[in-house]
């Protein structure tokens, strides 16, 4: 493995760690309650990252595009009762992405679906994906914060320190 490649993927697994950080101690209640004007709930958020992992693994093992679910509307919305279950398929969807990263190159080129926002995409290098999915799970990790500490006061910053 690069250095560089270790560098990235070090920095998406720990934005992926902050994110997990906020789920502790939650249960399917907690993760289906709204907390703001915004219909993001905590299980809402991890299914979306969760499918956006195995959707971004889809894309980097050069599978039949576009990936199952990626297009779906019901990107945000979780209403399940197993949280557990919900937190182990991230889990699942994490190693199965650090895999296909580590055993690719990072200036590989990959084909991207159309999608709405997209119609004629160009491939994206898998460096461009892992820095992708860095900034996508920052940014969820931070609205997943914002929503935890409302609904209970729980810091995902006060826990990064006490880990």
């Amino acid at each position: 493995m690069t250095m560089e490649l270790n560098d990235l993927l070090h920095e998406l697994n720990d934005q992926r760690r902050t994110f997990r950080i906020t789920m502790r101690g939650l249960t399917a209640a907690d993760a289906v309650k709204r907390a703001t004007a915004s219909e993001l709930t905590l299980g809402g958020l991890l299914k979306h990252l969760t499918r956006c992992e195995r959707s971004w693994t889809h894309i980097l093992t050069e599978q039949p595009l576009p990936p199952p679910g990626m297009l779906d509307s019901d990107q945000y919305t979780w209403t399940g009762t197993d949280f557990e279950e919900l937190l182990a398929s991230y889990d699942e969807a994490v190693r199965a992405t650090d895999e296909a990263v580590r055993t690719a190159s990072l200036d590989k080129l990959v084909p991207l679906p159309s999608a709405p926002w997209d119609a004629d995409p160009q491939p994206m290098s898998i460096r461009m994906v892992v820095l992708h999915l860095i900034r996508e799970t920052a940014q969820h990790a931070g609205h997943a914060d914002i929503i935890r500490e409302t609904l209970d006061g729980q810091s995902t910053t006060a826990s990064l320190r006490e880990s």
